[in-house]
């Protein structure tokens, strides 16, 4: 599942260098994460890093984008290849 930037975004910049995929980018009013770029941090980490790194704890799940592990691994593999 892709995760999304929630209203409670202080646009810190903090999630931004950490994502291995370059998934997230500044917009008006906060920041947001590009669901097809998003694997969560699959193949490339244990956890998301943008989640980890957030002093808002506004990075959540997105609904709207479920995927198993899988799913997010070959994303992930298909992005770096």
């Amino acid at each position: 599942m892709a995760l999304i930037i929630n209203d409670d975004c202080t646009c810190c910049d903090a999630c931004v260098d950490p994502c291995p995929n370059q998934a997230i980018t500044a917009d008006s009013p906060i920041y947001v994460i590009d669901a097809a770029k998003c694997t969560e941090c699959v193949g490339a980490f244990d956890e998301p890093q943008c989640v980890s790194v957030c002093p808002a704890d506004c990075i959540v799940p997105d609904p709207n984008h479920a995927e198993s592990k899988d799913e997010l691994l070959a994303k992930y593999q298909m992005l770096h290849s």
